[in-house]
C-alpha cells in the first residue's frame, strides 16, 4: 500500500510521466524536494494520486504524452500548483485549472533559441537535402550512381511565418541573415516589426514558398494549415512544423507528399505522437525529427535549475519565476 513516503519534512511533488529533468532534478535537489512518482508504486495511478490528497500541493508535468484530466485533478483537492517542462500547454486543461485556483509554473522563453535553430536546420536540410545526401553517401550510392539530386538555394526564399511571437520571430531574425523576405501570420498585427502581416492564412501562403508553423495549439489552430492552405502554397512549396503536429492536417499532408503536390516537409512534430505515418520514410523531400527542438544539453541544464526555482518560490509563498497567466490561451 502506497503510504505515500510522508517522510521527513520535504515539500512534496507528485510527478506525472517522465519529465526529461527528472533525473537531475533527483540528483541535485533530493534534499530540497520528496518527488513523488507513480513508477514506483503498484497502485493504479488514481489510486496513488489519492493516497496523497490532503497533502500534495505540487505536481511535475512534462509536456505532450500523458493529459492532466479532471480525473486526475479530482484526486488531489489540495493541489495548487502544476510545473509543466514545456512552453505549450496543450496537454493541460487550462479552464478547469482556472475554475480551481491552481497556478501554473511552465518553460517559458527558455526554448526559444533552440526550437528557432532547429526550424531553420530543417529548412535547410529540406532545400539542401541534406540528410538525403547522407544516406546517398551512407548506403554507398555514390561511387555507382554519381549525379546526386539537385537541391533549392534558401537565400532570397519567400518565407511565411505561422506565429509570430517568440520562437516565430527568432526564426525570422535568423532567416533574414539568408536574405529571405519574411512575411508572417499571427492572432495579431505587430506593429514594431518591419514584415508583412497577412491576416489571411491562404494569402501567405499564396505569397511564399515556404511555411514554417510556430504556434501554440489550440481549438482554433488544430489542423489550421488545411487542403486549400497547401494548394495555396503550391506543388513546390515547403512546410516546416516545429509547432504541434495536430495544426497540419496529417493525412492531407502526406497525401500531396505522396503524390508529389507538395515540394517537402520538415516535420519535428505529430499528430498521433510517437505514430508518425510510415509513408513518409522512403521521401528524399521530407526530414523527420523525433520532437526534439526543446532537447539541448543547455536547454535541459536551464530548465531543470527553472523547475526547482519554481518549486522553492512556491514552498517558500513567493511569486512563480515563470507563471503562465493567459488562461484564456
Amino acid at each position: 500500500m502506497a503510504s505515500g513516503g510522508h517522510s521527513g519534512d520535504l515539500p512534496e511533488v507528485l510527478v506525472l510521466g517522465f519529465p526529461w529533468v527528472l533525473p537531475s532534478l533527483e540528483s541535485q535537489f533530493s534534499n530540497r524536494f520528496q518527488f513523488l512518482k507513480p513508477s514506483n508504486s503498484d497502485l493504479p495511478l488514481l489510486q496513488f494520486l489519492s493516497s496523497f490528497a490532503q497533502s500534495a500541493r505540487a505536481l511535475l508535468i512534462p509536456g505532450g504524452g500523458i493529459q492532466l484530466t479532471s480525473a486526475i485533478l479530482d484526486c488531489l483537492p489540495a493541489l495548487k500548483l502544476v510545473v509543466t517542462t514545456s512552453s505549450g500547454l496543450d496537454h493541460l486543461d487550462l479552464p478547469e485549472l482556472r475554475r480551481r485556483e491552481i497556478a501554473i509554473a511552465y518553460a517559458g522563453n527558455l526554448f526559444t533559441q533552440d526550437v528557432a535553430d532547429l526550424a531553420v536546420g530543417l529548412l535547410i536540410d529540406v532545400l539542401r537535402k541534406v540528410s538525403a545526401g547522407d544516406r546517398f553517401v551512407k548506403q554507398g550510392i555514390w561511387p555507382s550512381k554519381r549525379k546526386f539530386s539537385l537541391g533549392l538555394k534558401l537565400s532570397g526564399k519567400q518565407i511565411g511565418i505561422v506565429g509570430l511571437g517568440k520562437i516565430g520571430t527568432e526564426v525570422a531574425k535568423r532567416l533574414e541573415g539568408f536574405g529571405c523576405k519574411i512575411s508572417y501570420n499571427s492572432r495579431t498585427k505587430k506593429p514594431t516589426l518591419p514584415y508583412p502581416f497577412y491576416s489571411d492564412l491562404h494569402e501567405l501562403a499564396a505569397n511564399c514558398e515556404a511555411l514554417i508553423i510556430c504556434c501554440g495549439l489550440t481549438a482554433e489552430t488544430r489542423h489550421m494549415i488545411d487542403r486549400d492552405v497547401m494548394v495555396a502554397l503550391g506543388r513546390d512549396g515547403v512546410i516546416v512544423n516545429v509547432g504541434r503536429g495536430a495544426i497540419v492536417d496529417e493525412t492531407e499532408l502526406v497525401r500531396r507528399l505522396i503524390q508529389g503536390e507538395l515540394g517537402g516537409a520538415g516535420l519535428d512534430v505529430f499528430e498521433n505522437e510517437p505514430e508518425v505515418p510510415k509513408e513518409l520514410f522512403n521521401l528524399d523531400n521530407v526530414v523527420l525529427s523525433p520532437h526534439v527542438a526543446v532537447l539541448t544539453t543547455e536547454s535541459m541544464v536551464g530548465l531543470t535549475q527553472l523547475v526547482a526555482e519554481n518549486l522553492e518560490a512556491f514552498f517558500s509563498n513567493k511569486p512563480l519565476v515563470t507563471p503562465f497567466e493567459d488562461y484564456s490561451s
